[in-house]
This record gives C-alpha cells, sequence and structure tokens, in this order.
C-alpha cells in the first residue's frame, strides 16, 4: 500500500461514524428513514469480512423495519439461533437461493417465484408464498453468500425462492456484479417484503433510501475523492435470481 493511500485510510478511520448506521457521517441518510411497519420478518445475514461502511446496505435496510435482524457471522445452529426467538416451522420462512436458477426460463412475469429441491417452479406459487412468514436474505460477495448457504444447513428446511427484477441495480458503475441481473441487499429486500405483503409502498420507500445514500456517495466521491473508498469487485446476493 502506498504512503497515500495509507494516509487516505487514516484520514477515513478519523472522521466522524453513525452510531446508528455505522457509516461514516459524510454518508449517513438516517435522518431521512421512513420506519416500515412488516407483518413479514426480515433476517439478514451478513458474513463478517462483508461490513462496507460506505456502500453496504444490509444494516440500512434492517433501519427500516420495525421487525428485522440483522446478524454478523458464519453459522448459526438453527433459524432459531440466528433470529434470536423460536421459529417453529421454518418452512413458512423463504430464503433467496443461491443456486443457477434463472426466473427467465419460466416464463412467468411474477416478481417473485418459490422453487422446489430441484430447481423447478413449484406447480402451486400462491400457495407455496401465502404462508410466508419470514424472509431471509444473505449479504456478503457471492462467495462469502455460498459460504454461509452451506454452513448453514437448516436453510434447507426454508421455501427457496428467486427474484424476477424488472430493473438492474441502481449500484450501475460503482459495483461490479458478476451478472446484469444482480442486486443489492436492500433492492432483493424491497421486491420480496413490497412482493409478499402486497404493498408497492415498502419498494419504493427503500428504493429511495438506497438512491439518497448512493447520491451521497457521489457527491463525497465527486468533492473529496480521497475520502470516498473506492468500490470493491462485486458483492453479493444482491442477484435477482438470487
Amino acid at each position: 500500500m502506498s504512503s497515500n493511500s495509507e494516509n487516505s485510510t487514516v484520514e477515513r478511520e478519523a472522521l466522524p461514524q453513525c452510531r446508528r448506521c455505522h457509516k461514516l457521517a459524510m454518508f449517513c441518510i438516517c435522518d431521512s428513514i421512513e420506519p416500515i411497519k412488516n407483518r413479514t420478518s426480515l433476517l439478514l445475514l451478513q458474513h463478517p469480512q462483508e461490513q462496507d461502511k460506505a456502500l453496504g446496505t444490509a444494516r440500512l435496510t434492517a433501519l427500516h423495519f420495525q421487525d428485522a435482524v440483522l446478524k454478523i457471522g458464519l453459522s448459526w445452529p438453527s433459524l432459531s439461533r440466528a433470529l434470536g426467538r423460536p421459529v417453529h416451522d421454518p418452512s413458512r420462512w423463504a430464503v433467496l437461493y443461491l443456486g443457477s436458477v434463472r426466473v427467465g426460463r419460466f416464463n412467468t412475469d411474477r416478481a417473485i417465484v418459490a422453487i422446489d429441491r430441484n430447481g423447478q417452479m413449484e406447480i402451486d406459487q400462491r400457495g407455496a408464498l401465502a404462508d410466508i412468514e419470514g424472509v431471509v436474505v444473505l449479504d456478503g460477495t457471492w462467495s462469502q453468500a455460498k459460504a454461509l448457504w452451506w454452513r448453514n444447513p437448516w436453510m434447507l428446511k426454508c421455501q427457496r425462492v428467486v427474484l424476477g427484477a424488472r430493473w438492474t441495480s441502481r449500484y450501475g458503475q460503482l459495483r461490479k456484479e458478476p451478472r446484469r441481473d444482480g442486486l443489492a441487499t436492500i433492492e432483493a429486500a424491497a421486491i420480496m417484503l413490497a412482493g409478499l405483503e402486497g404493498r408497492p409502498d415498502i419498494e419504493t420507500t427503500l428504493l429511495a433510501s438506497f438512491e439518497r445514500m448512493l447520491a451521497k456517495y457521489q457527491d463525497v466521491q465527486a468533492r473529496a475523492p480521497e475520502l470516498a473508498p473506492k468500490p470493491r469487485g462485486r458483492r453479493n446476493y444482491r442477484r435477482s435470481r438470487a
């Protein structure tokens, strides 16, 4: 690392940080977060190495919802332990699937598609999603998210779903995604909860926050590029196919 890079890192670490969202104050949008009362619980599992304080969206997503839990780690013995409360039927929870399934091949315009263990579309989509009481979203790079998937076998008891995004990620050139349909964690959560609850306002609210966060980053990047960390390679799981 060059001395200039070292100095920039020291300068960023010395800047004030928001205690709520854990971002540098210059990237914080906590004052504009709109609280959402959700009936579908949200569990965000973040890989320990995926704690991006500039462009990460997991904590921002959790701050929006009244019923949301963000856990940082690699593995938990059960969904109940990860969530911090008893879960009597894990099959009533949905997890964004990390396989190679593409929604396009199903010939459907659904934003959320339930699939079986063979990667096929469930015949009774309405029935498969009607009783979902919670959603698990993995936050990390593609390899980090796969590590979370394989280290938590209790996810096999959950309903697998994939997403059919109607747009590309708002990250644009700020983040390199492994696929064109890659999404930010906040975007994936927006589609999931808005679709499951039939509330387009959830998607609107979350995406507006994401855009405000990106605007703040781009403003700092333009005014003081040394203070805006250079975006890392692709992140994860924001992949519309999950």
